[in-house]
């Protein structure tokens, strides 16, 4: 209660209420009792909703902070002014940190670090960052959750259920913000982040994937140590990558610097299939030792995102095809892909991708923003009725994050001069005869396992088509529906090769088709 109390008052002082549309006298009552009044003085709306946000601590602020990717849903002037929410909170002492520390490893500090500075490098809003020297010499960073933060956040996500659930059934207008999915996905991605175990092995994934190609360094995590509420990884050393000054200072290429995070990116996304998803500045490093050609270093991998196959193709064929102005395709593809449902009338969503898209094609192609075409997609889909795809914002807010680090780092970046090219490789890469069949080699055990199944699958289809046989009994109907199993089979088949070779089920069914529409021409 007294939480719920914080909350209606801060919203009351910030005067949050004149965000809400009175679109009925609900939506009006509600109004009101957030603060609904707004006067000359006051800053504006985003920016209200910062400072509230802000001032209610970690878990509000991270809230907001997932709330600011959700372009597709949210007006630029808020999404803008809530990018700008921190993690930076008051640190908790170091007394406290290393009675933490003794728990989890059952050992004094004394024993488990040669030495263990109390004052934090970092303090953020669900754990802070010591430096540790270990016992054979090596400097590594500690990282170590927040006491009592566990229940803080089940107590503030019942809390923000209940508002989104309120608001959602109040108001007509602001239904569209979808917010209680929102807090849902919240939920999932605050309570990853409490068991650094996860954000640890993110981490060594991460390192492994991007070893050779020798762009980006991942720190080494120091696994003896790791634990639910603590992680230990080795030292970094680096310019922080929106000190530009000091890059400068340092010679950097800049052209090259920005150029090689787009590089990363889409290599991650597509080649790795495995991205990390919260590439904000204070979360990347420069290696400036080789100036022309700085490398990388990424921190904080808590939050990664991961594409399936299928969305991995979509997102390319999208991209390529916004990039042709091909709206025709770009509404096609969403409805094949399953992305909005499939009574879509295609030509509806082309021409509301065609009016958000095209005024954006009047400007140089260098000054377009790939991420803010991407946002403006999704926003077209979501009138749409697209479903929440987790994965998609993700890729939305890394890209957007890569792209505005970008041109900071060198004004000029042209993202499409590096993104094109790489998708029309990779999609050649990824389907072209020699990788489909490597794709097959990879997926044989699978494909053996489910067609072992065939002779227990086939006579209960072959029992169910004799039934459905007794009302169409003639010889040429069977033999006219032959070509018809035949064909799904074979499509099923090409499908199963082109984008869900995944799962293994496509195959044996397109199997299955097959042999049922042979022996059905045979009869």
């Amino acid at each position: 209660m007294k939480r719920a109390l914080q909350f209606l008052l801060t919203a009351r002082q910030h005067r949050l209420g004149a965000l809400i549309p009175e679109s009925s006298a609900k939506a009006g009552l509600l109004k009101q009792l957030l603060g609904a009044k707004v006067r000359a003085s006051d800053a504006p709306r985003g920016e209200r909703l910062r400072l509230a946000l802000e001032s209610l601590g970690p878990v509000p602020i991270k809230f907001g902070q997932l709330l600011s990717t959700r372009r597709d849903l949210l007006p630029d002037d808020i999404a803008d002014e809530l990018a700008l929410l921190q993690d930076k909170v008051a640190p908790f002492p170091g007394d406290a940190a290393i009675e933490i520390i003794e728990q989890e490893l059952q050992t004094d500090i004394a024993s488990a670090f040669k030495t263990f500075d109390s004052e934090p490098l970092a303090a953020a809003s669900v754990a802070q960052v010591h430096a540790v020297t270990l016992k054979d010499g090596e400097e590594a960073v500690v990282k170590v959750l927040r006491p009592g933060i566990e229940k803080q956040i089940v107590a503030d996500i019942r809390l923000l259920k209940r508002i989104a659930d309120l608001i959602d059934r109040l108001s007509d207008d602001l239904k569209r913000l979808r917010l209680p999915e929102v807090v849902e996905d919240y939920e999932v991605t605050i309570t990853t982040e409490l068991d650094l175990r996860r954000e640890a092995a993110n981490a060594s994934l991460l390192k492994k994937n991007t070893a050779a190609r020798k762009l980006v360094f991942v720190p080494t995590v120091f696994w003896d140590y790791s634990t639910p509420r603590l992680m230990v990884s080795e030292r970094i050393s680096g310019i922080p990558i929106g000190d530009i000054g000091a890059l400068n200072d340092a010679s950097v290429n800049m052209k090259t610097l920005a150029e090689r995070g787009v590089e990363i990116f889409f290599s991650q996304v597509f080649d790795d299939c495995f991205f990390h998803a919260d590439m904000h500045p204070g979360n990347i490093f420069v290696d400036a030792t080789t100036p022309e050609a700085p490398t990388y270093i990424a921190i904080d991998c808590a939050i990664v995102g991961q594409l399936s196959r299928g969305d991995q193709y979509y997102v390319a064929r999208n991209l390529l095809a916004i990039l042709q102005r091909n709206y025709r395709l770009v509404a096609e593809l969403h409805i094949e892909s399953g992305w909005v449902p499939s009574s879509t009338r295609v030509q509806d969503f082309e021409a509301t991708i065609r009016m958000l898209c095209e005024p954006i094609f009047d400007r140089p192609l260098h000054q377009i923003s790939l991420g803010h075409m991407l946002v403006n997609l999704f926003r077209a889909a979501s009138a749409f009725d697209m479903k929440v795809q987790p994965q998609l914002v993700l890729l939305q807010k890394t890209l957007l994050n890569i792209e505005g680090l970008g041109r900071q780092l060198y004004p000029d970046l042209n993202l499409w001069e590096t993104a094109k090219p790489f998708l029309e490789d990779w999609l050649k890469r990824q389907y072209s005869p020699i990788n489909v069949v490597k794709q097959l080699q990879r997926d044989a055990p699978a494909f053996v396992h489910h067609a072992s199944q065939l002779p227990e699958v086939i006579p209960q289809f072959l029992a169910s088509q004799r039934e459905a046989l007794k009302t169409t009994p003639s010889r040429e109907k069977q033999s006219e529906s032959s070509p018809l199993f035949v064909g799904s089979g074979i499509a099923t088949l090409v499908v199963s090769l082109l984008a869900e070779l995944t799962n293994p089920w496509y195959v044996a069914v397109g199997t299955l088709l097959v042999m049922v529409g042979l022996i059905r021409r045979r009869k």
